[in-house]
């Protein structure tokens, strides 16, 4: 078993999984563990909207890979702490277009075979199915 640890610039990091050519081989591996810290997990989500995209490829794609069928807010945070607060992640989800999860920095989102389940000691909330 193999893991890829990611983070970074949601944007940035997919250009550069798809200039890499690494995009194109992460379905077939089928024996590696993907942990995504912040936009590590959100460049696997279908969209991120446009609350978090910092930055623009030269070709303007500012699409994610798609590998899951829901999307994450992530650093979810008591209202007035640093980090998205509820009413935030409710305001970006009703831009988004499938389901969405807000997660604070104590949740985890496993897929296992097509199953989701979340996994935390924190708050996190389903925001749309």
């Amino acid at each position: 078993m193999k893991l890829l640890l990611t983070s970074g610039g949601v944007t940035n990091l997919c250009h550069w999984m798809r200039e890499s050519g690494l995009a194109d081989l992460v379905p077939s591996l089928s024996r590696t563990v993907w942990v995504g810290l912040s936009a590590g997990s959100m460049v696997m989500t279908p969209e991120v909207g446009d609350d978090f995209i910092q930055w623009r490829p030269p070709h303007g794609d500012v699409s994610t890979l798609g590998l899951v069928d829901f999307s994450i807010c992530p650093h979810l945070a008591p209202d007035g702490g640093p980090g998205n607060s509820m009413a935030e992640a409710e305001q970006w989800a009703a831009g988004i277009s499938g389901p969405a999860y807000a997660i604070d920095d104590q949740t985890a989102i496993t897929v296992v075979d097509g199953v989701v389940e979340v996994v935390s000691e924190g708050r996190w909330r389903q925001l749309s199915s």
